[in-house]
C-alpha cells in the first residue's frame, strides 16, 4: 500500500507557471463575455482549463511517469465531452439564470467585476483542483491496486455524468411543459447524477495521484466535493427551483439530492 504521506517528484516551478496560461484564457474569455453580454460562457471553458493545465505541465515538467498518457487521455475525454455538451446545451439560450442572478446582485459595473468574480475565480479553482492530475503524472511508482480503483471510479463517474446528461437532454426535448420533472433512469435515484459523476471521477483522479505518491493533494477533491454540494452545484441549482417549478418540490421529497439511493423516501444526502 502506498504511504499516504509519500511525495511524488512534483515540479513546483512548472505548476506555478501554469497560472499564466490559465489566467490568460480566463482574461480572453472575459473579453469575449463583454462582447456577448453573457458570462455563462465560462461553463464551456471550465473543463478546458484542466486540459490546458495538464498539457502545459506535461510539456514543461520533468521527470514524468508512465501515468502521463493514461491521465492525459482521461482528462481529455472528460474535458472535451463536458465542454462540447455544455456549449451545445446553452447555444442560443442566452445567459444562464444563475449568472443572471449573480449579475443582478453585483451591480453596478458587473461587467468589470465579472473578471474576478466569475472568470478569475474559475481560473483559480481550476489551477488548484487540477493538482491531483499533475501529481499522478509526476509519480514513477509502478501500477498498483489504487490505479485500477482510480480508473474504475473514473469510469463509473463518467457513466453517471454522460448518461445523466443524455437522459436529461432527451427529456427536455420531449416534455410537455417546463413544470415536468425527470424522474426516470439515473434521475430516479439521485436528483443530480451528473454532479455525482463529477464527484466520482475527481476522486478517481485522486486515487491515481495517491498511487503515484501524491496523497497530499487530497484537498483538491475535497474542494471539488464542497463546490458540487454547497456552492456552484446542488445548492445553487436548487436555490429557487421549487418556486420556478412546483412539481420539483415533490421530487425533492422522493429522491436523494446527490448520492444515489432507493426512491420514495425523503433525503438530503
Amino acid at each position: 500500500m502506498v504511504d499516504f504521506l509519500a511525495s511524488a517528484p512534483f515540479d513546483l516551478q512548472a505548476y506555478l507557471a501554469l497560472a499564466l496560461p490559465i489566467f490568460g484564457v480566463a482574461f480572453i474569455s472575459w473579453l469575449l463575455s463583454l462582447k456577448l453580454g453573457d458570462v455563462s460562457i465560462v461553463d464551456s471553458l471550465w473543463s478546458l482549463m484542466f486540459l490546458l493545465a495538464l498539457a502545459v505541465y506535461l510539456f514543461t515538467a520533468e521527470p514524468l511517469g508512465w501515468r502521463s498518457g493514461l491521465v492525459l487521455s482521461l482528462v481529455a475525454l472528460w474535458s472535451l465531452r463536458l465542454s462540447g455538451y455544455i456549449t451545445w446545451r446553452n447555444h442560443g439560450k442566452g445567459e444562464d439564470h444563475r449568472y443572471q442572478a449573480i449579475r443582478r446582485n453585483n451591480q453596478p459595473h458587473f461587467e468589470f467585476k465579472s473578471l474576478y468574480l466569475v472568470f478569475g475565480l474559475q481560473g483559480f479553482l481550476a489551477w488548484v483542483i487540477c493538482l491531483p492530475t499533475l501529481a499522478a503524472v509526476s509519480g514513477q511508482t509502478p501500477p498498483g491496486p489504487l490505479d485500477y480503483a482510480g480508473v474504475a471510479l473514473w469510469l463509473t463517474g463518467m457513466f453517471f455524468e454522460v448518461v445523466g446528461d443524455a437522459q436529461l437532454a432527451r427529456f427536455r426535448a420531449n416534455r410537455g411543459s417546463k413544470n415536468e420533472v425527470l424522474k426516470t433512469g439515473l434521475w430516479r435515484y439521485t436528483r443530480h447524477p451528473n454532479y455525482f459523476g463529477e464527484f466520482l471521477l475527481w476522486w478517481g483522479f485522486y486515487l491515481l495521484a495517491l498511487s503515484a505518491g501524491g496523497g497530499w493533494t487530497i484537498f483538491a477533491p475535497l474542494l471539488m466535493t464542497f463546490l458540487l454540494l454547497r456552492v456552484s452545484g446542488v445548492a445553487l441549482l436548487e436555490k429557487d427551483i421549487g418556486e420556478r417549478r412546483p412539481a420539483y418540490r415533490e421530487y425533492v421529497h422522493q429522491t436523494n439530492a446527490f448520492f444515489p439511493g432507493p426512491p420514495g423516501k425523503e433525503s438530503t444526502a
